[in-house]
């Protein structure tokens, strides 16, 4: 595909919805001129044209949410263009994973994602906004605070959550388990992001455990 092939508008400019290559989630929609949509085909990198700055922008200049192009499509009219991206962090101003977060009927409902449901992908989202939160501050946010605070607060949480998960364990209270480890499990990840520790480098700690003794796998390549 080359720029040649849009249908540009009479301002020329063209539509670009960008879709998350994992789950199919909808991202967000923005506009494209052809010295953006060139400059996205060279870098890989999605840029746009902003109507209300009349420039150029790279998406996640500034905030490091940046989108790696996998696949371009355009519609049967060529007049509306489909980037398809392995989103960095958050792809919305306002820190939420995707633009299309209001619903017509349910004001909290985000655009569905249709990708497979494992554990990892929700973790790897999660940790992605996490990491924002650490890298763009914002006011207002839980997360954000508790990276100002320091390691110290983290760890407290951290404490306070495992606890309250071994009480939860004791009482053999199935739901409140569920509920306490996934406020764990959301306060460790903080933790690894303090860090700079993706959650796929504890997958991969774990998958070289397989097969061997605790005494083993410590040292193991």
């Amino acid at each position: 595909m080359t720029s040649k092939q849009i249908k540009y508008d009479e301002k020329g400019l063209v539509p670009v919805v960008v879709q998350d290559k994992e789950n199919g989630q909808v991202l967000m929609i923005a506009y494209a001129n052809k010295e953006s949509i060139e400059k996205t085909l060279k870098t890989k990198r999605t840029h746009y044209w902003s109507r209300s700055r009349k420039k150029l922008w790279k998406k996640g200049e500034d905030s490091g949410n940046t989108q790696e192009v996998k696949d371009i499509f355009m519609d049967c009219d060529q007049d509306a263009v489909l980037f398809v991206v392995n989103q960095k962090g958050v792809s919305c101003h306002t820190g939420q994973r995707s633009c299309f977060f209001t619903s017509i009927n349910d004001q909290n409902k985000i655009a569905p994602s249709f990708g497979s449901k494992r554990t990892g992908k929700t973790l790897e989202e999660l940790y992605q906004v996490i990491d924002d939160r650490k890298r763009n501050p914002r006011e207002g946010s839980y997360v954000s605070s508790l990276f100002q605070n320091g390691i110290n607060k983290i760890l407290k949480k951290i404490g306070e959550e495992a606890g309250e998960a071994i009480i939860a364990a004791k009482n053999e209270n199935k739901e409140e388990l569920i509920y306490e480890v996934a406020d764990l499990w959301f306060h460790t990840l903080i933790t690894l992001a303090h860090f700079g520790i993706s959650p796929q480098e504890i997958y991969e700690e774990l998958g070289r455990r397989f097969g061997k003794k605790k005494e083993e796998y410590r040292n193991s390549d």
